[in-house]
């Protein structure tokens, strides 16, 4: 265990035994103080978008085809030209030092390890840079949330253009941050520094999110999305899409990607299940640009209806944060090799050989 700022964190590095993502949670309690870990699990109001999110699943069969000749399933796919070894990402996740004293920098190394992308958060325990150089040249994406003061932005885009990441993450859905209960009760105020805003000399320690979330824009505009791409000359994925004419209005501003998502249900309670939205989106996108899709999901089983259901790429935070604090990089990449492996077990049963087949499969939907 390490303390940094009276603040007690795991440095654990090893091999997690694993049985199913959901077990994670209860074991990362035990783990994570409390404070950090009512942040990372906790919800808006009283949670009903949060546990809506994997519920949604259950409402949807994926019918099995047989006499297919299908054997050893391949989960390789790619995005923006970079090849994974899985559908699966990570979402990004703010403050991962409130699980693990490496914090986003053993992420890095673990999602590394599995072949796939970690996407960073601007409120990150580490830098940019931190962050890229862990991953060793591992594809990564660099989540903007747009502060009011462009040249901050600046500053934030430079450094991730630097380092070579391969896409702009724009999260649109945190104007404000949600009611979040756990935050209250615990009385929590970041007990660790933000990397990249102690490098602005903005403070964060002995902030709350929704302090942090003050300095943020609260109007984002389809302009904003040029803009950053403008910029960077990277693509510009938008995440927090939830209706299909924003996802059409982000492609007609210059959006590269939608990332279909409603913050793991910690924005607006009482919004839709993502996954009830993400076929009607995926139906309107046509296959003009990639889709991301995140919030509860949680076994192979998921990904496949996500992918079936118009996504190309799928992506998870609290059970990588769980991975992380008991057992840091590799936690990390247990978690989604785990994942991956359930999903290629789906695979073979539904008769789908490759992640293109999967995205033809036929679903049941209730």
């Amino acid at each position: 265990m390490t303390i940094t700022n009276n603040y007690f964190q795991s440095d654990k590095e090893e091999k997690i035994d694993l049985v199913n993502l959901t077990s994670l949670e209860e074991r990362a309690k035990e783990v994570i103080p409390k404070g950090g870990f009512g942040y990372i699990a906790g919800g808006s109001e009283d949670e009903w978008t949060i546990k809506e999110n994997t519920k949604a699943f259950d409402r949807v069969q994926i019918v099995p085809r047989v006499l297919t000749g299908v054997e050893n399933p391949s989960t390789q796919t790619d995005i923006f030209g970079q090849k994974l070894s899985m559908p699966i990402i990570s979402s990004p996740a703010a403050a991962q030092g409130l699980a693990h004293a490496r914090g986003e920098m053993a992420t890095a190394e673990g999602m590394a390890a599995a072949g796939t992308i970690m996407s960073q958060s601007t409120y990150g325990t580490t830098t940019i840079t931190q962050t890229a150089e862990a991953g060793q040249g591992a594809p990564q994406f660099f989540q903007l949330y747009l502060s009011k003061d462009w040249s901050v932005n600046q500053a934030w885009l430079d450094e991730a253009v630097e380092v070579g990441v391969k896409a702009i993450i724009l999260t649109v859905d945190s104007t404000v941050g949600g009611y979040r209960e756990a935050d209250i009760i615990n009385d929590f105020q970041f007990p660790l520094p933000m990397g990249n805003l102690e490098k602005l000399a903005e403070a964060s320690q002995g902030l709350g999110i929704s302090d942090i979330y003050a300095a943020a824009a609260q109007r984002i505009l389809p302009e904003d999305i040029k803009r950053i791409a403008d910029y960077t000359n990277l693509p510009v994925i938008v995440k927090g899409v939830q209706d299909p004419d924003d996802a059409v209005a982000a492609i007609e501003a210059g959006a590269k990607g939608i990332w279909v998502s409603n913050h793991g249900g910690r924005q607006l309670n009482g919004g839709p299940a993502s996954f009830d939205v993400l076929e009607t989106i995926a139906k309107r996108v046509d296959k003009r640009v990639p889709i991301i899709f995140d919030s509860g999901i949680r076994r192979g089983s998921h990904v496949f209806k996500a992918l079936a259901s118009g996504a190309d790429l799928v992506a998870l935070a609290r059970p990588i944060i769980y991975g992380l604090a008991l057992g840091g990089a590799q936690g990390v990449q247990g978690v989604v090799e785990h994942l991956n492996n359930e999903f290629r077990i789906t695979m073979q049963l539904a008769g789908t050989q490759t992640v293109e087949a999967v995205k033809k499969a036929k679903l049941i939907r209730h």
